[in-house]
């Protein structure tokens, strides 16, 4: 073939190169630029605002800073400070008489320390929903804070101590709305529950799931369930300048392993080879060097991004609008800290190693305990396949302490009267920020009510920023007295708008080019 056939066909080639690259990046751009935005508007009235007086503000002060003082803290399933949790059951009864003497409202002791309260609603056509909260909290030894951490003392406009963001604030806060509305005379269209459980902390076997049995026993199936999780997010999220609120729709499943291995013990004068720790060590460190694959994209944790495309700035906006084409890289991004390589993969932590007891003695057993936290797309079965594959020695002996796949994804789509309550109740409370679904890395007591509603969000109504993160279940645990009065706002607000008989209609706009 002569050089100008080749040239001639060479051109050509490069120009339908050039011409796919064009339709693929004006594919892109509309794409990006044709989104529905995120801001919306909200067809009707909506809920009313509360107008704090000086002493309702004080008031609410006082009932937090009395709760963090109340030690009820869980240790272990079968540990838990259970004097102080009779006390916060008679110090709730004390500050919200009007609660507890309502006509419209039914409160139970469930289990000796949790609390169900039933509200009556004055259409009993619609369906009831309910509002979680906990009680218990994570021990907090007093070193390293820079407040006693359960003197609830206040310091630059916040209040200090374990609880206040999880979740003591949500149970004030939801207990002072309640308080509130009452006071104000509103009487609720829709009947709801709140539920308040005294072992979160721990697995919520003996509380929430008590409140579940209860419930189920008398029929009761709920529209949505409302529980703490994820919450508005300000400078967390690289590349999204203004605050967004993230509604965890799913949880990821758990698994908590025993890795043991027996070897004969021996004299330190005269070690074998290989001994129980140092097998056993091999063992998790292949199971640290060797993680479980990204999954980026197979759950639900891609949608969250696509819905936030229109806050991240050009080129962000045109990545996060196409995962479609750039998830790899995206995923490769998200899995360099350990914050976002929880959304992207199933994690795996070792949290107790126990081996030996004396420096001149081999031992015979050496155990480990790992804690897996699933990513939504895999299962126990899957996680436990990858994980004797990786160990790959039969001297390890795998036991599964306790283990549930990944919760179920609650819908999120327009027609939702839950997830769109939410939204219109988040818009209104946090100056329009935009909401997406997210996956909830932790685990919490709404995992135990997935057989009495298929609607399951999970949003601690307060705005964190980056180093508030490292505070929950950390040292420094605090609340501003801002945060508070916007989190039973919120709740104030949710229950107003809860009683509508139809699902908020939401008006867009889209992105124009």
């Amino acid at each position: 073939m002569s050089k100008t056939r080749w040239r001639g066909t060479g051109g050509a080639l490069l120009g339908l190169l050039l011409l796919a690259v064009g339709f693929l990046v004006c594919a892109l751009l509309l794409r990006t630029y044709t989104l529905p935005s995120r801001l919306v508007t909200w067809q009707g009235p909506g809920a009313a605002e509360v107008v704090f007086t000086p002493e309702e503000r004080q008031q609410l002060k006082r009932a937090i800073v009395g709760a963090i003082q109340i030690p009820t803290v869980s240790f272990s399933e079968e540990e838990q400070n259970f004097t102080a949790l009779a006390d916060f059951g008679e110090y709730i009864r004390k500050v919200f008489p009007r609660v507890f003497s309502s006509s419209i409202i039914k409160h139970e002791v469930v289990a000796e320390y949790s609390h169900l309260f039933a509200v009556q609603g004055s259409n009993q056509n619609l369906q009831p929903y309910m509002i979680l909260a906990h009680l218990d909290v994570v021990p907090a030894p007093p070193e390293g804070w820079d407040l006693p951490p359960f003197s609830g003392e206040e310091r630059d406009g916040y209040i200090y101590g374990r609880g206040t963001l999880d979740d003591k604030s949500c149970v004030i806060g939801v207990l002072h709305a309640l308080d509130l509305l009452l006071k104000r005379g509103y009487k609720p269209k829709r009947s709801f529950y709140i539920g308040l459980g005294h072992d979160e902390e721990v697995s919520g076997h003996k509380g929430a799931m008590k409140i579940v049995e209860k419930l189920q026993s008398r029929g009761v199936k709920l529209l949505f369930v409302i529980d703490e999780g994820l919450a508005v997010l300000d400078g967390i999220i690289q590349g999204v300048k203004r605050p967004v609120a993230l509604v965890g729709t799913t949880e990821k499943g758990s698994i908590t392993l025993n890795l043991t291995v027996i070897q004969p013990p021996g004299h330190s004068s005269m070690p074998p080879s290989e001994t129980s720790i140092g097998i056993l060590a091999a063992a998790v460190s292949r199971l640290e060097r060797l993680p479980m694959p990204n999954m980026f994209g197979e759950g639900p944790e891609a949608s969250m991004f696509e819905h936030l495309a229109g806050e991240f700035s050009f080129p962000l906006n045109v990545i996060m609008a196409n995962l479609w084409l750039f998830s790899p890289i995206i995923s490769r991004v998200l899995e360099q800290k350990p914050s976002t390589n929880a959304i992207v993969r199933t994690t795996t932590a070792v949290t107790i190693f126990n081996a030996g007891v004396k420096s001149n003695v081999i031992p015979a057993m050496a155990r480990a305990t790992v804690n897996f936290r699933l990513h939504p797309a895999q299962t126990v079965v899957e996680a436990l396949d990858i994980i004797q594959n990786t160990i790959s020695d039969e001297r390890v002996e795998i036991s599964v302490l306790n283990s549930f796949d990944p919760l179920p994804i609650s819908p999120y789509d327009e027609s939702n009267f839950g997830y769109q309550t939410l939204q219109r109740t988040i818009n209104s409370v946090f100056s329009a920020a935009p909401v997406a679904p997210g996956v909830c890395i932790g685990n919490t007591d709404s995992r135990h009510f997935v057989n009495l509603s298929d609607s399951i969000y999970r949003f601690s109504p307060f705005r964190l920023k980056p180093e508030d993160l490292l505070r929950i279940h950390g040292l420094n645990e605090r609340i501003s007295l801002e945060n508070l009065e916007r989190l039973t706002q919120f709740y104030y607000q949710l229950i107003q708008n809860a009683d509508s008989d139809k699902v908020p209609i939401v008006h867009r706009a889209t992105h124009e080019l």
